[in-house]
């Protein structure tokens, strides 16, 4: 690979990890290479990037973006690496559940992952992160909160209504 080569991959690099604020480094070693274009669709069908590069290259696209930022990263980059990029913070840690489940495999391995400023390092964070609550999921727990004190205010004054607008025709009745 020629400088400018390398260059280059530096740059997009870069642009990727300033795009998004949650990428995974995953170890896919091992993979067939069906295995890892089925990887590659399981992500493009859930609109996760996947990126293969050399450790060195990403480790200077993070060192020159914002190396005390990243830092917790680097410990994870080495053998073969390949990187997910999401918005949605936990859709990597489904889609390499999903693909171990598919093929009975310990592969890919979660190296680190890198999600909103937080890193979780190693394959044992996996299990917590399929669980990590999106901004809607959370957004959509806080409405369903705030909405259900007020639905059993209302159902109980509609309750109270009813039985008072049904009393007089009781009394009328006898």
């Amino acid at each position: 690979m020629t400088k400018d080569q390398k260059n280059e991959v530096i740059e997009a690099l870069k642009g990727k990890f300033s795009q998004y604020n949650n990428f995974y480094v995953t170890d896919t070693e091992a993979l067939t290479v069906e295995q890892v274009s089925n990887l590659r669709r399981a992500c493009f069908n859930k609109q996760v990037e996947m990126k293969v590069a050399k450790n060195t290259l990403i480790r200077k696209a993070l060192e020159s973006l914002d190396a005390e930022r990243y830092a917790g990263v680097y410990d994870s980059l080495h053998n073969v690496t390949a990187l997910m990029f999401s918005e949605n913070p936990k859709e990597p840690a489904l889609i390499i559940s999903s693909f171990r489940k598919s093929t009975n495999g310990e592969k890919p391995v979660l190296k680190a992952a890198f999600i909103n400023g937080d890193v979780y390092t190693g394959d044992k964070s996996l299990a917590s992160l399929t669980k990590i609550k999106t901004k809607n999921e959370l957004i959509g727990e806080v409405i369903g909160l705030l909405q259900s004190p007020a639905k059993r205010v209302l159902a109980a004054l509609l309750h109270h209504h009813e039985k008072q607008a049904g009393a007089p025709a009781e009394a009328a009745a006898e």
